[in-house]
């Protein structure tokens, strides 16, 4: 369940990253930029991946589970998701199931993918045997979700009010609490499953669009059809990657001895600048991670306070990909109070800068030493390197990436040594259980994973 559970959150990321051209789109059809025709195609356009997704996640994740991220599996999830709705509204008009059918009939449509792909049938039947066979069966299951979920969602979706009801009724505490949760399950990579909740599920906002009413659900798509109460679970965010994570990189950087501080003040400067402009914080946060766990906990309640203070000012910003410089440019003028994100940040990077210089200091926490260099291989074929340190094609079982980490099942993850992998650059290393590792790249990642499956073949 758990290795499922973390390949549901990798897979996410695939509809995810589909959102900062919606939310772009939706940005540049207000009315301000672009006016008239331009502008109604725009906000068209927009609207048309915000309107849809439950379709998109159900083809995203179905994609992002399939064995070779095969098309067949997008196919078949965007099938089961058109028939499972169909079918439960023509049960219930009334039931809302937002973003979570789309993830159920993703999951369901690459589980039976990767069973089903390469099936058998007899000989008059072939012609749908193979990936054929995966929309077909897909389809036929959506019809047995698309009436349970008409007959009994009802029961799940007054549980999902009741969630947001508390989570929303205990105002700034709530918004902490699920700060912290954010960063401590970066480790597990299951940050990407709580953010669906809240980002995409929490709460409602009814708007018209084309003279017919549309409820638009999670904080994130709510701000992005105009909900001013909207982007509680999102505005701290900037102040945490903008400014704070940049503070705690300098106060790591105080603390390295002068010896290393050249090679290491360029590493960090690197992964500092990536988090202040793009919102992306994992390079940055596994520098840390393992080898400085009270650091991260610490980042963990900062960023929780940080969401909760936001929330407390009345800031309401959201964004489209995460809360870095661009989408904070990009979205300033539909948010809320956003010019109050930049003394909050200022005051909220001294506060990190403090905790975490002093935070080393008493737990004599070292990040960098005197020997460690920056061990990023130059020899020309990376994939071979490591298909060697991952025990050699025979231990390999699958390949596959989500953004900054290669994720990795093999026979047996427990004979393989972390500092191979760090040889290679990698910044980190989880092992999950004996058949799974994740190797934290940064960027990378993605790259090296499609090295790797070229050279096994």
């Amino acid at each position: 369940m758990f290795n499922m559970l973390q390949k549901i959150g990798k897979a996410l990321m695939t509809p995810i990253a589909v959102l900062p051209v919606a939310a772009l789109l939706l940005r540049l059809g207000f009315g301000d930029i672009f006016d008239g025709q331009i502008a109604l195609i725009m906000k068209s356009a927009g609207d048309a991946i915000f309107s849809n997704l439950d379709l998109l996640f159900g083809v995203g994740i179905a994609y992002g589970l399939a064995k070779n991220n095969d098309g067949a599996a997008a196919l078949a999830g965007a099938i089961g998701v058109l028939i499972a709705k169909s079918v439960y509204l023509s049960i219930d008009k009334d039931v809302n199931m937002g973003v979570f059918i789309g993830i159920i009939i993703g999951v369901l449509a690459g589980v039976l993918y990767n069973r089903f792909h390469d099936i058998k049938l007899p000989e008059f039947l072939g012609f749908f045997g193979g990936k054929r066979f995966v929309p077909i069966i897909t389809a036929i299951s959506a019809i047995f979700v698309g009436v349970l979920a008409g007959h009994f969602w009802h029961f799940a979706q007054s549980g999902i009010d009741v969630f947001s009801n508390a989570i929303i009724g205990l105002n700034e505490v709530g918004t902490f609490l699920y700060g912290v949760l954010n960063r401590l399950l970066i480790p597990l990579g299951l940050h990407h499953i709580l953010n669906s909740v809240f980002w995409f599920q929490l709460g409602e906002f009814t708007y018209l669009k084309d003279g017919v009413e549309v409820v638009a659900n999670g904080d994130l798509h709510r701000f992005f059809a105009g909900d001013k109460t909207a982007g509680v679970y999102m505005s701290g965010f900037y102040v945490v990657m903008m400014f704070g994570l940049p503070a705690m990189a300098y106060a790591i950087y105080l603390n390295t001895p002068k010896g290393s501080r050249k090679k290491v003040g360029a590493i960090l400067a690197g992964v500092a600048f990536t988090s202040f402009l793009t919102g992306i914080t994992e390079p940055l946060d596994v520098l840390f991670l393992f080898v400085a766990p009270p650091l991260f906990v610490l980042h963990a309640l900062l960023a929780g306070l940080a969401l909760a203070t936001a929330q407390m000012l009345d800031i309401h910003a959201g964004f489209g990909f995460s809360a870095g410089f661009i989408d904070y440019v990009i979205n300033y003028k539909l948010a809320t109070n956003p010019l109050l994100i930049l003394p909050l940040g200022a005051l909220f990077a001294l506060l990190y800068f403090t905790a975490s210089y002093y935070t080393i200091k008493v737990f004599r926490l070292k990040i960098f030493d005197d020997t460690q260099e920056e061990n990023i291989t130059h020899k020309s074929d990376e994939a071979l390197l490591f298909i060697e340190a991952l025990g050699g094609k025979e231990n390999i079982i699958d390949t596959d990436a989500c953004i900054t980490r290669l994720r990795m099942e093999v026979k047996d993850s427990s004979i393989l040594l972390d500092e191979t992998f760090i040889s290679l650059g990698a910044k980190g290393v989880i092992r999950p259980n004996k058949k799974s590792i994740q190797i934290i790249l940064g960027t990378k990642a993605e790259k090296v994973a499609e090295s790797i499956k070229e050279s096994l073949k």
